[in-house]
């Protein structure tokens, strides 16, 4: 198969991916539509990007600390002031809203476990690939090959925690501090896989949080 030679490409392709059956919104029906999501993301890692991912985390303590503590930042706002996210910072225009607490499939075994996958497997490789792996080093240098890992400036810094907050709507303010976090995680560690791991650990511990205590507003 003749894929794309640009270097940015292994590293944007399966986040593009993803966002764009995101932006189906509700013209796929809800089970049918995530299993697309899922299947197809995942062929894109596997055929484009499977080079330049990286999975052995060298930090695995510290990236279990690391993870567990965004994902209680993650949840402290909506714990200790419950309306939290009701204010008009987080429910407006520019970032939406809180789905409703809970989604027509979210009953289903199928659902939850493809949902789980998404979040604690899929999801933290293509984000970090695209934003710690990619944006943070071409932002550095356009030529961003030549950039090494971990390496960065506070505008490419600021930058990528602004933009990854942006990504999470409502949930800006905590994707901030998430944003950030992983940030100084990849210049400490110089390492995605590390990344991907932290990441994971949050994902992995929020899905938990979502299903046994049916938070789906977590679940957009």
């Amino acid at each position: 198969m003749n894929l794309p030679k640009h270097p940015a490409v292994p590293y944007v392709a399966g986040f593009a991916v993803f966002l764009g059956f995101l932006a189906l919104g509700d013209r796929l029906p809800v089970l049918a539509g995530l299993v697309a999501r899922v299947v197809v993301t995942a062929l894109v890692l596997v055929l484009v990007a499977r080079r330049v991912i990286e999975l052995k985390p060298r930090q695995v303590r510290a990236g279990l600390l690391l993870g567990a503590a965004v994902f209680l930042i993650w949840i402290a706002p909506d714990l200790v002031w419950p309306g939290y996210r009701r204010h008009w910072l987080f429910e407006n225009p520019l970032t939406g809203g809180i789905p409703p607490a809970a989604e027509p499939a979210a009953s289903g075994a199928l659902f939850l476990a493809l949902r789980t996958l998404q979040a604690a497997a899929l999801v933290p490789v293509i984000e970090e690939l695209f934003w710690r792996g990619w944006l943070l080093r071409w932002l550095v240098n356009p030529d961003f090959e030549k950039v090494p890992p971990g390496t960065y400036t506070p505008a490419s810094f600021w930058i990528t925690a602004v933009l990854f907050a942006s990504e999470h709507g409502p949930y800006w303010d905590v994707g901030l501090i998430a944003g950030a976090a992983y940030n100084w995680w990849m210049l400490h560690t110089r390492s995605l896989a590390d990344c991907i791991f932290a990441h994971a650990v949050t994902n992995a511990l929020l899905a938990a949080y979502v299903i046994g205590w049916r938070k789906f507003e977590y679940w957009p």
